[in-house]
């Protein structure tokens, strides 16, 4: 049996900033239904500079991008208690380091699975301090082309680091033609490992295709409604799609693990008793009459009359007696 595929929720900067923002999302995150929370740990002073650009200045009230990594920041003891409250609503705490330092905090935390964003996919100086933990990795390949993905593995598997990769379109929201669900098929040929996809559509159909398609992975990030603040929400599942999406996903590894032997109907025996047919006249008829098949009709419940699968049986034999409409047509009444 095929592992269940692995849900992770991704909060990223939806909390903006607030530690009570945050712990709201856990325990909303807690009750969907999916395996793991994600969150992205950033320390502005190790990760970036005042000459950082945005990407999009979506900010109200940041100068610098990284002003805005400096709000979105939490100390090192507030990590502690988010991970230490994933703990105890069950869900998996992942986090994506952006800095060697957040490494280290990562690993005073606990952090068993470290995710690496499409921007860090790259960057060996980080993945080198991951690789060091020895923990499992997870590899968003969004902006990464095959030759740099080929760099990436090769530096993984000689490190003897076990890592997946998710099919990733750095796109906010990503659109239908920019999904890439064949690249996933392309991703587990060329690396012989476990393949998932991460989600930017805003569409609890694109996370249901994926695992259909074989994703083992899926990961989404989650808000409270697609209309709040913030650089993500509008390429997020609210909280009760997410629930929708975690259902319907339980539903797909049921369906993908359950074996339905089309050579036996036994269980429909009763059903077929009530839905297949007897045979009828359809016109009133009188006896010695030869039976055409313009004459036949067939009727509910199957038992009352000659099966009406065996039709071409009874054409061209004679009716006994005569016959009305609508009767069900026995052996007895045929000569």
């Amino acid at each position: 049996m095929k592992n269940k595929p692995y849900l992770i929720a991704e909060i990223a900067q939806a909390h903006d900033g607030s530690l009570g923002v945050l712990y709201s999302y856990i325990d909303a995150v807690a009750k969907t239904g999916v395996q793991a929370i994600k969150f992205q740990m950033h320390i502005a002073e190790a990760e970036s500079s005042p000459y950082e650009p945005f990407r999009v200045h979506f900010s109200k009230e940041d100068v610098t991008r990284f002003d805005y990594w400096k709000r979105m920041e939490f100390t090192l003891e507030q990590w502690k208690g988010i991970k230490a409250h994933c703990d105890a609503v069950g869900l998996d705490f992942i986090c994506s380091p952006f800095s060697n330092l957040a490494v280290d905090w990562l690993e005073e935390i606990g952090v068993k699975i470290y995710k690496v964003g499409s921007g860090e996919v790259n960057n060996f100086l980080l993945l080198e301090k991951i690789a060091q933990t020895g923990k499992p990795v997870i590899i968003s390949s969004g902006m990464s082309n095959f030759e740099e993905l080929d760099q990436t593995v090769a530096f993984l598997k000689n490190k003897n680091v076990a890592f997946s990769i998710l099919q990733c379109t750095t796109a906010y929201p990503t659109k239908p033609e920019q999904y890439g669900f064949g690249v996933m098929q392309e991703l587990r040929e060329r690396y012989q490992v476990p393949v998932g996809f991460s989600d930017h559509s805003a569409k609890i159909s694109t996370g249901i295709a994926a695992v259909a398609l074989g994703a083992s992975i899926v990961e989404f990030h989650v808000v409270f409604h697609r209309a709040m603040f913030g650089p993500d929400a509008i390429a997020s599942l609210t909280l009760e799609e997410t629930k929708q999406l975690a259902e319907a996903v339980h539903d797909i590894y049921l369906a993908q693990n359950s074996v339905l032997d089309k050579n036996n109907n036994e269980d429909f025996s009763t059903l077929k008793s009530i839905f297949e047919k007897s045979l009828a006249i359809n016109k009133n008829l009188p006896a010695g009459h030869v039976l055409t098949f313009g004459d036949l009709e067939s009727k509910k419940p199957k038992g009352y009359g000659i099966s009406a699968d065996n039709f071409q049986k009874v054409i061209g034999r004679k009716l006994k007696d005569n016959m009305s409409q609508w009767d069900f047509l026995n052996e007895e009444d045929l000569a």
